[in-house]
Order: C-alpha cells, then sequence, then structure tokens
C-alpha cells in the first residue's frame, strides 16, 4: 500500500469485502459545501481491483476526484465463499454496500456519487445508478450489458459445440452447488480453442498484462447460466444522471451493438475508439484517450466547465 491511498474494508450481504480508497489530495476543484464526489469502480468479468483499474484511479485521484476501488465478495482480497462465483445480482448487491461505504467516509459528499465500471461492470454501472437520485454521473467503459448478445458472439468465435459444453458444465456446477458441492471452475481466459470464457485471438496475453497478484485465471462455469439472461441495458432509460459509454468498434467480447443501444436508452454521450476490448486498459493504446474522455466528461458535468488538454 502506497502513501496515496489506503485500505478500507465494508461489508456486503455480511461478507467482508476489501477497498482502496484515494482521498484525492488536500485542494481539489471539485470540492463543494457537501464534500468531494467519489468515483465508485469495480473490475470486469472476473477481474480483481489490482488487475488495471489502479491506472484509472490515479488519474482521477491526481484531477481532485475522490475513488474507491472495490473487489467483490469471493474475488481478490475480498472474503467469501464459494470464491470465483460471478453472480450478476451478488455482484450488483457489491456495488451497493460500496456507494453506502464510501458516501459514508469523511469528506465526500454523499449526493455525488459516480458510478464507474469497466466490460461487465459497465453494465452493472448502468443497473446500479438506475433509479437513484445521489448519483452524479455514471461512466461505462466497453460495457457488456446484454448477456444473450454476448453469447451470440461467442458463439461465432468458438461454435456450437464448445458452447454446449460450457453450458453442461455450467448446469452441473450449479446443481452441484444445490447439493453443497464446491463449483466447478473453468479458466476465465485462454486460448484459441481451449476450453475457458474468453478465447478470442490474443486475449489470454491481454488479460494477463494486467492481471495483478490477487488475480486468478478461475470462474465458476455456472456463471454462463446467469449471464445469458443478463439484461443492463434495460435500466438504461431509468438513469437520471449523465451518462458516458465508451464503445470499442472491434470489441470480440461485448457487443458494440448492444451497447450502441443502451446508450440511445440512457441519452448518453458516446465515444468510439477503433480498437479491441482491453485496449482501454494501461499501456494499450487506448488508454489514454478513453481516460482523457472520461475527465473531460466528468469536468464538465461536476463543474460546468471543459479543461481542454488538462489531465
Amino acid at each position: 500500500m502506497t502513501d496515496d491511498h489506503r485500505r478500507i474494508d465494508f461489508h456486503s450481504a455480511g461478507t467482508r469485502c476489501d477497498a482502496w480508497f484515494f482521498d484525492g489530495g488536500a485542494d481539489s476543484p471539485f470540492d463543494g459545501p457537501g464534500g468531494r464526489p467519489v468515483v465508485v469502480m469495480a473490475h470486469g468479468f472476473g477481474g480483481t481491483k489490482d488487475s488495471g483499474l489502479e491506472p484509472y484511479a490515479r488519474r482521477f485521484a491526481a484531477a481532485g476526484l475522490a475513488v474507491f476501488a472495490f473487489d467483490y465478495r469471493g474475488f481478490g482480497d475480498s472474503d467469501g465463499t464459494p470464491r470465483q462465483q460471478a453472480s450478476m445480482t451478488g455482484q450488483i448487491a457489491d456495488y451497493r454496500a460500496a456507494i453506502t461505504a464510501a458516501a459514508a467516509l469523511p469528506g465526500i459528499d454523499p449526493r455525488r456519487i459516480v458510478v464507474w465500471g469497466v466490460s461487465l461492470s459497465g453494465g452493472h454501472a448502468l443497473s446500479v445508478a438506475a433509479d437513484r437520485t445521489d448519483v452524479c454521473a455514471v461512466v461505462a467503459a466497453v460495457p457488456l450489458v446484454n448477456g444473450m448478445a454476448a453469447g451470440r458472439v461467442a458463439l461465432a468465435q468458438v461454435g456450437a459445440r464448445a458452447v454446449v459444453k460450457s453450458t453442461l458444465t455450467g448446469i452441473r456446477s450449479a446443481l452441484g452447488a444445490r447439493l453443497g458441492r464446491p463449483p466447478i471452475l473453468m479458466p476465465l481466459v485462454g486460448k484459441p480453442g481451449e476450453h475457458a470464457a474468453f478465447t478470442a485471438e490474443g486475449y489470454a496475453a491481454d488479460y494477463l498484462a494486467v492481471a495483478g497478484p490477487s488475480w486468478r485465471n478461475e470462474v465458476d462455469a455456472a456463471v454462463g447460466l446467469e449471464l445469458g439472461g443478463y439484461r443492463a441495458d434495460r435500466a438504461a432509460a431509468r438513469i437520471a444522471a449523465p451518462v458516458l459509454i465508451q464503445i470499442a468498434d472491434f470489441d470480440r467480447a461485448a457487443p458494440p451493438h448492444a451497447a450502441a443501444a443502451a446508450a440511445t436508452a440512457a441519452r448518453a454521450e458516446v465515444k468510439h475508439y477503433p480498437g479491441d476490448h482491453f485496449d482501454v486498459f494501461e499501456p494499450k493504446p487506448w488508454f489514454e484517450p478513453a481516460v482523457t474522455d472520461q475527465l473531460e466528461f466528468l469536468r464538465r458535468h461536476l463543474l460546468g466547465t471543459t479543461h481542454e488538454g488538462a489531465l
């Protein structure tokens, strides 16, 4: 742990979750009578906060925003069993618990919450922000918002046999859980032809390049059963706050057309990048444009001004 952030424990459904808190420094242009806004962020599918979120968190903190980055139950440095079980409803509940914890910290304005997500958590950000009056802005980078649309992309990439195999493994894991058995784990990322959740060419190297020490290349195979019905896009129209949706035009994991449809429903600002899903993580080429656009968006809506060229 470095001097610019500290660890925070909070609880979700009775389980201790681990977070990093960046206070944003002593002086900030974002400070108001109620305190400072806080960016609440978590990773995407099977990710941990030490796997690519820190560069974003540091940039926001350097700009004067507080940041609360956390691990879901069962992942990273958070407690919870079984491990590596990616429940959509559970992760959304963890987001809400993280917002409550972040809003209660000294110096934080509880009426100015920024919900930030990437990949699957980009979809979660839309779901979490819906119907809330304490959210002042939403950032969803390369969001996965429609599980069926993502499933069709996966089917085209790996073929029906691989999809059926994963589905059967997921059913076995889910049935075993009802009998008190541990989940059946499958690799989160693998090379083309391997049995893993993500097997597009280059994805294994891309994910491993950002993987932190707490990340494990495992996920409960049952996740596909819940993911198929995942529809974060249906919450988009119920968000009152400004929304930024960032789309990678050649995304092979989170279908761009589904993200664009969600953006229309949310009346969101949209930014396009001619790259793939993992290209918005440092040191990939679209990290810098993506984080710069996020900061410009937040400055404009939280300060009412545009800082051209400011980082």
